[in-house]
C-alpha cells in the first residue's frame, strides 16, 4: 500500500481567466489537455501563452495502465480539427503550442497527416509561433514519421515513459521501438530538436534511469522531462514511491551533466510543462 500523497504534491490551482478561456474554446469546439486533465500547472503555462491540444479524437486504441484517456474503438477523423486548433491558438493569443494525440493504430499513418495540417494551420496565422508535437510511436512507420519530421514543428517529442523493466504498463508499446522513433525523426530531419519524458515513482532504480538517459543521448535526443507518476484512479497501476523534490533536482542535474541540452525535473513536471523554455534553451534544471 502506497503512503498518502505527501505535502509537496498538494499544489493549488489558480487561473483567474479560466472561465474566459473555457468559453472561447467551447465556442470553437475544442479543448486543451490542460483543461481535460485539470492540470495544476495550467496557470503557469497559460500565463506564458502556452497550451497543449489533444487531436485525433478522445479514444485511444491502446490500453496503458497508467493513462486515464478513453480506450476502445475511435470515432472517424475530424478533418476540421487542424483549423479548430489554429482558431484556438489565435483566440488565446498563444505563442508556444504543444499538440499531442491519442494513439490511433487503426490509421495507416497513425494520424501523421493531421499533425502536419495542424502545424501548417498555426504557421499560417503567424510563422513565429513555435510548435511542439508530442506523438505516439506511429508503429515506427518511416513514411508517417517523415511527414511529421518535415511538418515545420520546431520540437518533436515521443515519451519513453519508464525504464525497460517496467514496460508492461505501456501495453502495445516497445522500448526499442520508441527509441527507434526518436532516432528516425532525427535522422530524417537533423534540424529539429527531439524530446522525451519519464514518469518516476513506478519502482524504477537509479541505474535504470541512467541507462535510459544514455540511450536517449545515443539517438541525439537532448530535451528531457521527469515528473512524478500519479495514479488517475484505484483501477490504474499504483504509485510505488513518491520521489522527494530534492531527488528530482538531483536527477535533473545528473542528466544535464550527462549531456542533455535541457532538463525539467520536479514532482509536477509533465511533458509539456512550461514547454517554451525548451525551445528557448534555458539551462536551469528545475
Amino acid at each position: 500500500m502506497t503512503e498518502r500523497k505527501p505535502e509537496w504534491l498538494h499544489k493549488k490551482l489558480f487561473f483567474s481567466q479560466k472561465k474566459e478561456v473555457e468559453q472561447k474554446l467551447k465556442s470553437i469546439g475544442i479543448h486543451t489537455v490542460c483543461q481535460e486533465a485539470m492540470c495544476p500547472n495550467i496557470s503557469e503555462c497559460f500565463s506564458k501563452k502556452n497550451a497543449t491540444f489533444m487531436i485525433l479524437g478522445d479514444t485511444c486504441t491502446r490500453t496503458c495502465t497508467f493513462c486515464n484517456v478513453n480506450k476502445g474503438k475511435p470515432h472517424e477523423l475530424d478533418w476540421e480539427e487542424p483549423q479548430k486548433v489554429a482558431e484556438a491558438v489565435r483566440a488565446l493569443g498563444l505563442r508556444h503550442v504543444v499538440i499531442t494525440s491519442v494513439t490511433r493504430d487503426d490509421l495507416s499513418d497513425g494520424g501523421a497527416e493531421i499533425f502536419r495540417r495542424c502545424v501548417a494551420a498555426i504557421k499560417a496565422i503567424d510563422a513565429t509561433i513555435t510548435v511542439e508535437l508530442l506523438i505516439p510511436d506511429l508503429k515506427n512507420n518511416t513514411k508517417a514519421l517523415e511527414v511529421v519530421a518535415h511538418c515545420g514543428a520546431e520540437i518533436i517529442g515521443h515519451n519513453m515513459e519508464t525504464v525497460p523493466r517496467l514496460y508492461a504498463v505501456r501495453r502495445g508499446a516497445h522500448y526499442g521501438r520508441s527509441l527507434e522513433v526518436l532516432k528516425t525523426l532525427k535522422d530524417l530531419n537533423p534540424k529539429i530538436k527531439t524530446k522525451s519524458a519519464l514518469m518516476l515513482g513506478l519502482g524504477e532504480r537509479e541505474e535504470e534511469l541512467k541507462a535510459v538517459w544514455r540511450d536517449l543521448l545515443a539517438v541525439d535526443c537532448t530535451l528531457l522531462t521527469m515528473g512524478q507518476y500519479l495514479a488517475p484512479s484505484k483501477g490504474h497501476v499504483r504509485v510505488k514511491e513518491y520521489i522527494r523534490p530534492e531527488k528530482f533536482e538531483e536527477y535533473g542535474k545528473m542528466a544535464q551533466e550527462m549531456g542533455f541540452e535541457f532538463v525539467k525535473s520536479s514532482p509536477y513536471t509533465r511533458s509539456s510543462y512550461m514547454a517554451h523554455e525548451y525551445f528557448e534553451g534555458k539551462k536551469d534544471a528545475v
